[in-house]
């Protein structure tokens, strides 16, 4: 997203350049719909054909289906520290699926939208993407950020990457991809009216073809009140938004811009469809309100992406973290014919409050300890599912007066996770006893029953100068 979270909306819409690929067979349906008066005749259902993972689809037990989806490389011309990330990605992707039908990139290819970053870009992907493999690419907000009307935008990005429309549908080995484009540089994105009724047209047509498959479909921006960090999702027309993909409960909304990581449960969401975040290939950004700060300290080594497996009868979604080349989490399922009856990843699955095992320690750290702070060390607690914060209250040890209250990650973004975590509390007043307690929360904020206690002191003045 995500330099300020803030951009410049213009409201104009590109014109579009159809590019006509080796592995396009055929356009099969020109949408009726237009998106202003540009993308007038711009809007193609394509259908395409990945012969890369024929193997795969007729090997007995093996996915039918299989794509990475990744976004927010934020390719940057100054630096090629991102650029170097993406290529490990490419890279590790290959590996870990060495047979893919397609390549999704959900938004936010670079960091201003300027020519020599999107030719980093291509020049890494064009290098290491698999012959076999369908690119689609969706166009993110700083893809925009670079001084250009929205119309000249949106063009650099079509004749850079070779996508023939911001706003797509193909079909590949009989599964639907619906790819939309927000509209301007505004932070929180613009799909218009025009655009969301493009995709009603769509759904419907993927619907009628098989309604008992799944329906995947792309954006950068997440719709509010979905996904994990889907606080930073678009308002202006949510709720038609929303409403046009409640209509079909097989669908999968993959979503990016947030940056949030692939390891809290909150980032799939299922209410009336399934709803996942992509996380990001740059660096790091976390909720508001925790001492480590929205973007923490190490916050660029994150790098993660989603690897997409269909079978018959349901839907795997691996989750990896590319900086540790390993998975992170168990694979999230998602059965078909879709029931939204029997959704798995509700708002309300998680009723089990983390805790503390017996043997959990809270110490002082007196070595770290001033006049005015103290440093506490305890040990992570236990869940089901994500221990996320940690809410650590100090009192005065004589009154039981709160004097300090915060919120603290557990740090489950980092690899390893640190365990004990050490946290310090500062703004107290010298030689003075606290009663410390900490309370752990998981990601649904459930709250363990029974906190770690400890008593600690802070220095004298004058022992803390001699320091």
């Amino acid at each position: 997203m995500n330099d300020n979270r803030t951009g410049q909306r213009d409201g104009n819409i590109f014109k579009k350049e159809m590019d006509r690929r080796a592995f396009l067979q055929k356009t099969t349906l020109a949408a009726s719909a237009t998106i202003g008066l540009s993308l007038a005749n711009s809007l193609n259902l394509i259908t395409a054909s990945a012969a890369s993972s024929a193997s795969i689809m007729n090997s007995a037990g093996k996915p039918d289906l299989v794509f990475p989806v990744i976004s927010d490389i934020h390719i940057h011309n100054s630096s090629n520290k991102t650029l170097e990330k993406f290529i490990t990605t490419l890279e590790q992707l290959n590996k870990a699926v060495p047979e893919q039908d397609a390549f999704l990139v959900v938004g936010d290819l670079t960091d201003y939208g300027y020519e020599a970053e999107f030719d980093k870009f291509m020049s890494a992907y064009n290098a290491h993407k698999q012959p076999g493999a369908v690119s689609m690419f969706a166009i993110g907000n700083h893809d925009y950020w670079n001084g250009l009307s929205a119309a000249d935008a949106q063009k650099r990005f079509l004749t850079k990457t070779g996508m023939e429309s911001i706003c797509y549908h193909k079909v590949i080995k009989g599964y639907h991809f619906i790819i939309l484009g927000t509209e301007d540089g505004l932070t929180e994105g613009t799909f218009s009216v025009e655009q969301i009724n493009w995709l009603g047209e769509q759904l419907k047509i993927a619907h009628e073809d098989d309604w008992k498959k799944p329906i995947f479909v792309f954006h950068h921006q997440p719709i509010k009140g979905t996904v994990y960090g889907s606080e930073w999702g678009f308002t202006q027309n949510r709720d038609l938004f929303y409403n046009t993909l409640k209509e079909y409960p097989q669908v999968i909304s993959f979503s990016g811009h947030t940056h949030y990581p692939l390891d809290d449960p909150r980032i799939i969401h299922q209410k009336d469809f399934t709803s996942i975040g992509t996380s990001t290939g740059a660096y790091l950004w976390l909720d508001a309100g925790r001492i480590q700060g929205e973007v923490p300290e190490g916050a660029d080594v994150l790098n993660q992406a989603l690897i997409v497996e269909v079978h018959n009868n349901k839907v795997l979604i691996r989750r990896r973290d590319i900086h540790h080349n390993d998975w992170t989490g168990e694979p999230f399922e998602i059965n078909y014919p879709a029931n939204k009856r029997k959704f798995s990843y509700t708002e309300d699955r998680d009723k089990q409050a983390p805790f503390f095992t017996k043997d959990a320690m809270l110490s002082i750290n007196h070595e770290m300890t001033s006049a005015t702070g103290m440093a506490i060390m305890f040990t992570q607690a236990k869940d089901d599912l994500l221990v996320h914060d940690y809410k650590v209250v100090a009192r005065h040890a004589n009154s039981e007066k709160v004097v300090k209250e915060f919120l603290a990650f557990s740090e489950f973004y980092k690899d390893p996770v640190p365990n004990p975590l050490t946290l310090t509390i500062e703004g107290l007043e010298a030689n003075t006893a606290y009663q410390i307690e900490v309370h752990a929360l998981d990601a649904y904020g459930n709250v363990c029953k029974r906190p770690l206690k400890a008593l600690g002191k802070t220095k004298t003045l004058a022992a803390a100068e001699t320091v």
